[in-house]
């Protein structure tokens, strides 16, 4: 939950910044280091909460505590680091040619560069993180899990206080389109309602999953049809 708020103040910076007066320092916006400092104080303040809460959720019959492998009988540190640091740039590199694959499809759908990032570009930019979150269920790793869901969400949003500062025609966040804005809206309702399906704690629903994740795909779903339909309208 407190990856989940910060998340949501992040966000909420985004969508304030062009309401600031269109002033850069250098070319950056001063929002910029305003994200990367209250990133970094929202982790101090995630680990805090880890390491010491102030509360603790009831236990109940359906809670289900984490169970991770046996650490003996995996490869030894060194090697997992070197893999881990390869799979990185393999990422990496993979992202840098995804960019004009996306630019070419944008231009030749008539579509614009939002569209596609929301329904190309971010859909197979996040498999990684997917196949990584279902491999940590499966393992027993809960809590890597959610965190990794959530707190790589915070940390994408440091993406636009990077992108302003390699934007040299002034603030980024005032040349943003309104289906970009749309999108951080649709973002912080999903995870307002993430957040309030983490306190009530449902234990049925629908289909077997809880109300909240149901309620998320729907609106997220419901929010590109939008994006799509508004588009072919204006055109």
């Amino acid at each position: 939950m407190m990856q989940n708020g910060l998340l949501i103040c992040l966000l909420a910076l985004i969508l304030f910044a062009p309401y600031l007066p269109d002033v850069t320092v250098s070319g950056v916006h001063p929002v910029t280091p305003v994200l990367f400092a209250v990133y970094l104080y929202g982790i101090y303040l995630v680990r805090a909460a880890s390491t010491s809460p102030m509360w603790l959720p009831s236990v109940t019959r359906e809670t289900r505590e984490d169970k991770p492998d046996d650490v003996t009988a995996m490869p030894p540190l060194s090697r997992l680091w070197v893999e881990f640091l390869v799979l990185m740039a393999i990422l990496g590199i993979a992202g840098w040619a995804l960019e004009p694959a996306a630019t070419v499809i944008a231009t030749k759908t008539n579509l614009t560069q939002t569209v596609v990032g929301v329904l190309l570009t971010a859909v197979s930019t996040s498999i990684p993180e997917l196949v990584t979150s279902v491999a940590a269920v499966r393992r027993g790793a809960l809590t890597l899990a959610v965190g990794g869901i959530i707190g790589g969400n915070a940390f994408d949003t440091l993406f636009t206080a990077a992108s302003d500062i390699a934007y040299r025609d002034g603030s980024i966040y005032h040349a943003m389109p309104e289906d970009s804005k749309f999108l951080a809206v649709l973002t912080i309702l999903m995870s307002g309602v993430l957040m309030m399906g983490l306190i009530r704690r449902e234990r049925h629903g629908i289909w077997k999953i809880g109300m909240e994740s149901a309620v998320i795909m729907v609106l997220y779903v419901f929010g590109a049809v939008l994006l799509v339909v508004g588009i072919q309208a204006s055109s």
